[in-house]
């Protein structure tokens, strides 16, 4: 069985499928999705997902990229997470590539969640693209490692280096490779997803987004994360049954959630 790590499945282009959505996981075998939270208006919609549907999961946080929103405090992502459906902080993290200037008030937003997650002890999901070295410095100083009393998380839809997967691992963090892995022109990902042990990573979909091969170019949704097992069990020579296997661990190890 396949866990989708990360996907956005209240976004409105595949909430209007939800029946087809959850009819395509059973038939790939995703037994459980996260679906993750953007920002603050529509966390009711993420939560009401999870409320619904045994195997969803759901976090609450405010994404970096989004500048004209409500921001989140700490006392308030607190409060939020406390439903027992809400297993992680974030997404949270820094952004560079599409946000220019001065961008200190996504630093403090990033400190925010991390303050959080340590005072909830739920893990974090972070992004971080053109801002590597700024996020694993943030990491540090504000303790999100379980190196520092944090309780780490995951590095969603891993873009970076392997000395930042290596310095994130260090602290207690997962990798998570999304359906990027699987693209041709993806050679230096692929080097680092063959470096990454195996107890270290979890699959995801980043869904509508970053379809895998052979959907790539397509809507993406959770049912197509096994092609992104699929593709890693090649990669690194082992059995598609462990790799599955694996991941799902790692799933129920980092977010705390009870199988079923």
């Amino acid at each position: 069985m396949y866990i989708d790590s990360h996907c956005h499945i209240n976004f409105p282009e595949l909430a209007v499928r939800m029946p087809e959505i959850l009819s395509k996981m059973a038939e790939n075998k995703v037994t459980h999705a996260l679906c993750v939270s953007v920002d603050l208006p529509d966390f009711p919609q993420v939560l009401a997902l999870a409320e619904e549907y045994p195997h969803i999961y759901a976090s609450v946080g405010v994404h970096p990229d989004y500048e004209d929103t409500p921001e989140p405090s700490v006392d308030q992502l607190v409060e939020l997470s406390a439903h027992p459906k809400i297993v992680a902080i974030g997404e949270t993290g820094l952004d560079y590539f599409r946000l220019q200037g001065d961008l200190e008030w996504q630093r403090e937003r990033f400190r925010v969640h991390i303050r959080a997650s340590r005072i909830t002890r739920k893990p974090l999901i972070i992004h971080t693209r053109a801002a590597s070295e700024d996020t694993i410095r943030i990491m540090q100083e504000e303790g999100a490692g379980t190196d520092k009393g944090g309780v780490a998380g995951v590095m969603h839809c891993f873009t970076e280096s392997l000395e930042v997967a290596e310095a994130a691992i260090a602290m207690g963090f997962y990798i998570s490779f999304s359906g990027i892995v699987t693209f041709k022109s993806a050679k230096q990902l692929q080097a680092v997803a063959r470096a990454v042990p195996l107890d270290r990573i979890l699959i995801e979909t980043d869904s509508p987004y970053l379809a895998p091969v052979p959907h790539r170019g397509k809507m993406n949704e959770p049912g197509f994360v096994c092609h992104v097992a699929e593709y890693l069990a090649v990669l690194k020579d082992v059995p598609l049954a462990t790799v599955a296997q694996q991941t799902t661990d790692n799933f129920f190890n980092l977010f705390k959630v009870v199988r079923s």
